[in-house]
């Protein structure tokens, strides 16, 4: 079977892990109807406090830059795109919750240090601009997941890696767009 297969299931599995459920078990609350009902750090920081929202929010970041990893070195450059693509995938459409995830940002964040950190930062800066205008921390995740593309071609002015920021806006546009909407 194509390595690049192997990049994108290990990815997806790696992306689906639920660790903000996982730690709202070991506190006994649920997550999917507890805060806002999404299983994703923001939601644990909330209903679990910033201790086990810190563990969230890094093991998910952590997750996505493994999928990265890993896929690299099944399928090369491609398979760590892919990989990472899946992680992203798998983490806000979860088959351990029905297809139910997180928001994505953590992992999206996790897939481009290890793709390439100035990218985060970029983004970064657009979400805090984005946030100072409208404090709103959804509506900023939305703008700033926008500028993931743009970012990584004007750092590395390659054509694939913006493909792979547009890949990367769409999936976290699938949870995010109606924030652009309020």
């Amino acid at each position: 079977m194509n390595p690049l297969f192997y990049a994108a299931a290990l990815g997806f599995a790696l992306g689906s892990l639920p660790f903000a459920i996982w730690f709202g078990w070991l506190q006994k609350k649920n997550l999917l109807v507890e805060g806002s009902g999404n299983p994703g750090a923001i939601n644990a920081f909330r209903v679990l406090g910033p201790v086990s929202g810190t563990m969230v929010l890094v093991l998910d970041a952590f997750k996505g830059a493994a999928a990265v990893f890993y896929g690299s070195l099944l399928a090369g450059f491609w398979g760590g795109l892919l990989g990472g693509a899946a992680a992203i995938f798998g983490h806000v459409c979860s088959p351990w919750l029905l297809c139910r995830g997180g928001k994505g940002i953590a992992v999206a964040a996790g897939v481009w240090l290890a793709i390439n950190p100035l990218v985060v930062l970029v983004v970064l800066a657009a979400w805090l601009g984005a946030w100072l205008g409208s404090r709103d921390p959804y509506k900023s995740f939305a703008i700033a997941a926008l500028t993931v593309a743009p970012a990584a071609w004007a750092i590395t002015r390659s054509t694939d890696l913006a493909a792979a920021g547009l890949i990367t806006s769409a999936i976290l546009m699938l949870r995010h767009w109606r924030y652009l909407l309020d």
